[in-house]
């Protein structure tokens, strides 16, 4: 691939293993101020290339680059090491936040229940000095909800709003970033303003766990569990920091893939981690077993939005939703009829190739589509570049398939039905369309970097 917006530099995939010509960690991170040994010391050196990245490097200032090298264990260890000082003015309250498709990798690479792996990772953190392990569920069903909304205001605008649909899923911060620096505003005008499930789980964390904690939100250091790279970019946008307390709403991301890496150099194995339940937003709560939402791989906006539209705009209840494949198995479609007229078609597009597609039917006005549910990894979030790879860099299969089964065994909840949330609206939010709301669990999308060539790129 090359980036014509990019000083037409070679796309840094090239350069997967030449470590002369990929910046490692360790050229990047800051002086931590520890110069003696301890025992986080080696584990703490871990290379993460950028290259393993679905964003080109060449797309990146130096000064983005030295910020993302700062999201990895390094960082992570500084802050534990920091606790154990014994200046308590500079120790912050630990608290780590797991995907829930991070959860099916350490599940079947450790031949675990779903429920298993979470209460041993929960274990583990908490033996390095975590304080707090969450499950961003509860923030995904946050990010459903206000998409559904979105999606049916949209439609309902769609005959007075040139840019109301298509409605394009916000929740992959590699197609995300993708849309703004190579894309034009003719896609960034469509795409959903709801935040991503890690960005309101780092709004629940420094905003409404702090405050039941009586705690600043620059006295909390925020990590998130994912399974992919590209969630390191997400949580250095700018619209996700608060300068009043000089904080991100996600101080640091950990892929699963580097998690391992912490336990096999601790020489760990999770068999002979005790499990540990995670913890509750909500007092001294614990969580019970795990629960997803509805799609095969990923967070289900195109199952979760279909059917609610559905039912509000033309009063169907869907119990089923059936795919139909279209070009390959990432590109499929799902329909709507009412009185023999297709009244709605959403599609889910996942891979650069089928998003480079999409978007050209849409700029020569051929898009038919209402909603995409659009994810950069093919096969979804499970497939994320942060887990289930071989050491040359290539999907694992047969853990995919491992993964896929584990997590299409985990019991199903609807958004609507989280008493938690509701509650939250109305206590915290103080109602669903209240200026908070919006300020809290919404941002929105620009283009950067216009360029007349991008959409010749060849993925």
């Amino acid at each position: 691939m090359k980036c014509e917006n990019c000083s037409k530099k070679e796309c840094s995939k090239k350069q997967k293993n030449d470590d002369t010509q990929s910046t490692s960690v360790d050229a990047l991170s800051s002086d931590d101020g520890f110069e003696e040994k301890n025992e986080f010391d080696t584990l703490a050196n871990a290379k993460i290339l950028l290259s393993d990245c679905l964003a080109c490097d060449s797309c990146m200032t130096l000064e983005e680059g030295a910020r993302v090298f700062q999201q990895n264990q390094k960082e992570f260890f500084r802050v534990l090491n920091l606790n154990k000082k014994c200046d308590t003015s500079k120790h912050k309250v630990l608290a780590v936040s797991l995907c829930p498709q991070s959860l099916p990798y350490f599940a079947a690479k450790f031949n675990l229940s779903v429920n298993e792996a979470a209460k041993r990772l929960c274990g583990f953190l908490k033996s390095l000095g975590v304080h707090y392990v969450f499950d961003t569920t509860i923030a995904a069903d946050f990010s459903i909800l206000e998409s559904q909304r979105e999606f049916v205001q949209r439609y309902q605008r769609r005959n007075q709003e040139e840019h109301a649909l298509p409605m394009f899923a916000s929740a992959c911060p590699g197609w995300i970033r993708y849309a703004e620096r190579v894309l034009t505003n003719l896609v960034t005008s469509h795409i959903c303003t709801a935040k991503s499930p890690q960005q309101i789980m780092g709004s629940l964390v420094k905003g409404y766990f702090a405050r039941q904690q009586n705690l600043s939100p620059d006295k909390i250091f925020h990590v998130v569990v994912a399974p992919c790279y590209d969630k390191k970019l997400e949580a250095l946008r700018e619209d996700f920091y608060t300068a009043l307390y000089n904080s991100a709403e996600v101080d640091c991301v950990l892929t699963s893939g580097e998690i391992v890496q912490i336990m096999e150099q601790k020489n760990v194995s999770m068999k002979d981690v005790t499990e540990v339940a995670v913890d509750s937003l909500f007092d001294d709560l614990k969580e019970g077993d795990v629960v997803r939402h509805d799609g095969k791989r990923s967070d289900g906006y195109l199952e979760h939005i279909f059917k609610h539209a559905a039912k509000e705009l033309f009063g169907v209840d869907v119990k089923e939703i059936t795919y139909k494949a279209l070009k390959n198995k990432d590109f499929q479609e799902v329909t709507l009829e009412k009185d023999g007229e297709t009244v709605l078609r959403f599609a889910a597009a996942y891979g650069f190739r089928n998003i480079q597609n999409m978007v050209l039917k849409l700029k020569k006005g051929k898009f038919l589509y209402h909603f995409v549910e659009v994810l950069a990894c093919p096969g979804g979030c499970l497939n994320g570049k942060g887990q289930a790879q071989t050491e040359d860099g290539k999907p694992d299969r047969a853990l995919l398939a491992q993964m896929e089964e584990v997590y299409t065994a985990i019991p199903v909840r609807l958004p609507e039905t989280n008493l938690h949330v509701q509650r939250m609206y109305q206590d915290w939010l103080e109602g669903m369309d209240s200026k908070k709301v919006q300020d809290t669990l919404h941002t929105t999308y620009s283009a950067v970097n216009q360029s007349t060539s991008s959409l010749d790129i060849k993925w």
